[in-house]
């Protein structure tokens, strides 16, 4: 947040900034989407309060869309349409955490997640992770963080930071584990369209059907369909946690914006003509970045397999003194690469990983060519 703040303040006093911060697609949402929620202000049904949980129609239309996607056959019963994928991962650690439980979190991880469990009254676990194992999480090593206190695996594939994608045979074996053991799992899938190469998306309760009575899966439109700002997401959990998220949604937010939930409806309806376009585009802008980060000395970064992230490392930097600064973080590089390259990115501090640093190339390919390339020339020069 201090990063963010800077560059905003940078932006505001005219300085050209080129932002490697946001996690969300630069393109536009596609014009039958904006199209349907245009026709919805005028529908007057959706000027008044609709169910907590949802439009039914919505939530019929993501049950459709989950077994097409995924092959995931639920119930709309099952659906809960939340005000972005946030508040569904906010809903579900509320719904089955409690205080003095523990739940387990494969790091590096989204920095909302610990918080999350906080709030819940949990305590998280921290599962470290490195590039040598693609920065996945071991059944040993899910093995020695459980205890008789363990709640729930919060779980993601394709990952937010690092772009790790976990193999089907991985991902059932982690299911099979969760379920031997009794153990929830909270699986965030917002990134199954956005999978490069050979590797594939694996949903944990299609893989291991059994783990379906204790397993919340977490979506929404956000990244696939290029829509961040219009705030829909959902859970699909078991029928009992179902009816506690929606009492506890009805209760803090209502229902999420009817006309936003429309524009969802459109989307989900629709094909993934545009989600491929983007995924094209993002894989063509992942390799460009790893080649680019990899050409500076002291950057090592792995080559991310999904979402639209970038993950170096940058410990090798540390101790390097620039422009007067002494690297002794990643978020000491952060700062002064903002302060004289204009260039912001976000430090892994913020993800549970110190010594590593988050590009989002998400953004124009002029921007990202010529932002990186700003670091590289102002690394080379000290």
């Amino acid at each position: 947040m201090a990063i963010d703040a800077k560059a905003k303040a940078l932006k505001a006093a005219g300085e050209n900034v080129i932002g490697f911060g946001a996690g969300e697609p630069d393109f536009p949402t596609p014009e039958h989407i904006v199209e349907a929620a245009a026709r919805a202000t005028h529908n007057s049904a959706y000027h008044r309060y609709t169910p907590a949980a949802g439009l039914p129609e919505l939530r019929s239309a993501i049950a459709s869309k989950t077994k097409r996607d995924s092959a995931y056959d639920v119930e709309a019963q099952q659906v809960v349409v939340s005000n972005g994928g946030k508040q569904a991962l906010y809903n579900a650690c509320m719904a089955i955490v409690d205080p003095g439980d523990e739940v387990i979190l494969p790091a590096p991880y989204w920095v909302s997640y610990p918080d999350m469990i906080r709030l819940a009254g949990g305590t998280m676990v921290a599962v470290e992770t490195t590039e040598a194992t693609g920065f996945r999480a071991t059944l040993d090593q899910l093995e020695k963080a459980s205890s008789a206190k363990t709640k729930a695996l919060m779980f993601t594939s394709p990952s937010n930071p690092t772009g790790s994608v976990y193999p089907p045979d991985e991902v059932e074996a982690i299911a099979r584990w969760c379920h031997d053991h009794g153990i929830w799992i909270i699986t965030d899938e917002i990134y199954e369209h956005l999978v490069f190469g050979d590797h594939s998306f694996s949903s944990m309760p299609v893989l291991v059907p059994e783990v379906a009575d204790r397993c919340i899966v977490v979506n929404g439109v956000a990244k696939a369909y290029a829509m961040t700002g219009w705030r829909v997401g959902w859970s699909i959990a078991p029928p009992d946690v179902t009816k506690k998220m929606i009492s506890l949604q009805s209760h803090t937010t209502s229902n999420v914006s009817n006309v936003a939930q429309v524009a969802a409806l459109a989307a989900v309806s629709g094909d993934l003509d545009g989600a491929r376009k983007m995924r094209a585009a993002f894989d063509r802008r992942r390799q460009t970045i790893v080649k680019l980060l990899n050409d500076i000395e002291g950057v090592d970064c792995y080559d991310p397999e999904g979402a639209f992230y970038a993950f170096p490392s940058v410990k090798a930097l540390f101790g390097r003194t620039i422009t007067g600064v002494t690297i002794e973080s990643s978020l000491d590089l952060a700062d002064v690469v903002l302060g004289e390259a204009k260039v912001a990115f976000v430090p892994g501090e913020g993800f549970g990983a110190p010594g590593y640093a988050r590009f989002s190339y998400a953004l124009g390919d002029d921007d990202l060519e010529e932002g990186i390339g700003r670091i590289a020339r102002l690394l080379a020069s000290t």
